[in-house]
């Protein structure tokens, strides 16, 4: 893991290899290989177990709209830096490994997105949000919004970020 880690510091995850991962790591292939089947499952495993951020939504949240903007704001730093680097490049490996994409959305990204949602469901039912608004779709405007504007190498600034938030929750908050 140090050596899957400290290489995809120095490049993207197209450019490491097996080889590569060995020598750094002072073992043989055979011995990669026994632990993982791919390149793709050895930069996964690395991922989930240095990277990912905690799937938990942020404890001292007072509502919804709070707990929305930590995790916009986490989010954002974390997609600006090797968070955000090595989940393009999964997504990238991905495009040619459907089940590598699954993996990414089942092990790590799903367990957020619920999260997301049960939140904006518990303002629903508080009258935070109204009950018009379709959290996935809200999560999916947020946060898919981001990662299209990383794989892209587009700005992702906290500015970018509050906007967003502001622009979407407009439509989720009660008239009046």
């Amino acid at each position: 893991m140090d050596a899957v880690f400290a290489l995809l510091q120095e490049g993207p995850a197209k450019d490491l290899t097996m080889e590569a991962v060995a020598k750094r790591a002072g073992v043989g292939k055979p011995t990669l290989y026994k632990w993982w089947p791919s390149k793709a499952a050895l930069i996964m495993a690395m991922f989930h177990e240095r990277i990912a951020v905690a799937v938990k939504a942020p404890a001292s949240a007072a509502t919804a709209e709070d707990a929305l903007r930590t995790t916009m704001r986490r989010l954002i730093t974390g997609l600006n830096g090797l968070f955000g680097k090595v989940l393009a490049d999964l997504i990238a490996e991905g495009q040619g490994d459907p089940a590598l994409l699954r993996d990414l959305f089942e092990d790590h990204i799903k367990a957020r997105q619920v999260a997301d949602i049960a939140e904006i469901e518990r303002a629903q039912a508080t009258g935070e949000f109204t009950a018009a608004v379709n959290p996935t779709h809200l999560i999916d405007m947020l946060f898919g919004s981001l990662i299209y504007r990383r794989l892209l190498g587009l700005p992702l600034t906290q500015q970018y970020g509050t906007a967003l938030i502001d622009a979407a929750l407009r439509g989720a908050w009660p008239r009046g």
